[in-house]
């Protein structure tokens, strides 16, 4: 049974809601990358081709598991589910595995600029943020 003391507040919404925005963007990045026609590598520098045609299939699987398992952990927050830290702890295991490809596994910076780490950061950050964000709502109750 809940009462009013475990419903959550209207800011838990509101962030669950946008976090769910942010995976989806996430997940169309991912199809985007996934399935990219020719025409559209056709259109990249010979380094950005390079570099897309380099990468590691386990690269693509850990983006894969990033934002497929954020945008789940954000419905599971959205349903109140408790399942929501595990799958956002999967996700954040699939972006620190991205990650660690393209800052210390890849020349990505080389060919993008010091501006290509703004980007990488936040997902980071996002992604530390939504398992502590499930962490809280389990503590508090808001979710079961």
């Amino acid at each position: 049974m809940t009462n009013s003391m475990n419903k959550p507040p209207m800011w838990f919404w509101i962030v669950s809601a946008l976090a769910l925005l942010w995976n989806l963007a996430g997940v169309m990045a991912y199809l985007g990358q996934a399935y990219m026609s020719i025409e559209t590598l056709e259109q990249m520098s010979q380094a950005e081709r390079l570099l897309y045609e380099s990468q590691p299939a386990w690269v693509t699987g850990a983006f894969a598991v990033a934002v497929w398992g954020g945008a789940l952990g954000c419905i599971a927050l959205l349903l109140k589910k408790k399942w929501a830290k595990p799958v956002f702890i999967i996700s954040l295991i699939g972006i620190l595995a991205q990650m660690s490809h393209s800052f210390f596994m890849s020349n990505n910076f080389e060919v993008y600029g010091p501006g290509a780490m703004i980007m990488p950061i936040m997902v980071l950050i996002i992604g530390i943020a939504l398992v502590l964000l499930a962490n809280t709502a389990i503590k508090k109750g808001w979710l079961s």
